[in-house]
């Protein structure tokens, strides 16, 4: 896919690359949906590749890739299947000292290996302090690739030793372009809801498409520019959510109601952004909380749709 937003790193990635040393830790800071993996997975190749060694078209063995693993054997089967699968919570400390044992061997087919860690703000505790050491004395010709969504999550000793790269948010004709080529058969008044609600985040949009997000739209719009004196809103919120919804369609459920809130401010009368800033704050909670918090889904649902609620009831005068 052409991410018209990396223009920008790449020139910033090939100076490097061109130089007399390139830095062997670099991290890739922007919001989710930027094509961050994308650009990590391109970046690897060019770095491994070398003059006079043919590389291989698919998986390559000098390109490691650190991601949350599947959630269970049955989730495994699901990834091996080709099919969506849930994550575990983290990247653990078990996976990154796995990756510093290969460290130990030569590369396979030229002298240079790259190590891509996506998410990175997503390692176990243990595990960034273990990935510190080789960021410390790294293995000569091995160089690392960390992918963040919220650079100020990573250990600040891991911050300090890495090149930061960040990717700007993309404009909405980008965006709306992208969803009219990829998904020429959907609904245009979704493509343009998506649009809208992804805050300059492509995947964001795509998701919104793809988990068909279009009537959790509605009720938040509803919740926050009527409140719901009757309860009967939030109870389409809950509904139109899922009574068991994964964590990714939560964290996209979080995104959209941030997203909601963020749109409604600028009309907003001053009591109302009181309160606006207020539910913002309390969502950005939850979603930082999302990977690693036990809850009941469900709860989760009527909690956001209560915090939506809330900052409605404030618009409830301006409009009555």
């Amino acid at each position: 896919m052409n991410w018209p937003n990396h223009d920008a790193a790449w020139r910033e990635w090939r100076e490097a690359m061109a130089g007399s040393r390139m830095h062997h830790a670099w991290i890739l800071s922007g919001k989710i949906g930027l094509g961050k993996h994308d650009f990590a997975l391109a970046a690897a190749r060019e770095v491994v590749a070398e003059e006079g060694i043919p590389q291989p078209a698919g998986d390559h063995p000098d390109i490691i890739v650190l991601s949350k693993p599947p959630k269970d054997d049955k989730e495994e089967k699901k990834r091996d299947e080709g099919k969506p699968y849930e994550t575990k919570r983290n990247i653990s400390v078990a996976q990154v000292r796995a990756m510093q044992q290969r460290l130990n061997t030569r590369p396979t087919l030229g002298s240079r290996r790259a190590i891509i860690i996506d998410p990175a703000d997503d390692m176990e505790r243990g595990a960034s302090n273990a990935l510190l050491k080789s960021l410390e004395e790294p293995p000569r010709g091995t160089f690392f690739i960390l992918v963040t969504h919220r650079a100020a999550g990573l250990l600040p000793t891991i911050r300090s030793r890495c090149r930061m790269v960040r990717f700007a948010n993309l404009d909405d004709q980008a965006i709306g372009q992208h969803l009219a080529e990829e998904y020429a058969g959907s609904d245009p008044a979704k493509r343009e809801m998506a649009v809208a609600m992804a805050s300059g985040s492509l995947g964001a949009a795509r998701s919104f498409i793809e988990q068909d997000m279009a009537s959790i739209a509605r009720a938040m719009r509803e919740l926050v520019s009527k409140g719901d004196p009757g309860f009967a809103t939030r109870g389409k919120l809950v509904e139109a959510i899922g009574a068991r919804p994964d964590r990714e369609r939560l964290r996209l459920v979080l995104e959209l109601a941030r997203a909601t809130l963020a749109q409604s401010l600028a009309d907003a009368e001053p009591a109302q952004r009181l309160a606006f800033a207020d539910t913002h704050e309390e969502l950005v909670r939850l979603s930082a909380q999302i990977a690693t918090y036990n809850y009941d889904t469900g709860l989760l649902a009527g909690e956001i749709a209560g915090l939506l609620a809330r900052a409605g009831s404030a618009s409830e005068p301006a409009h009555g």
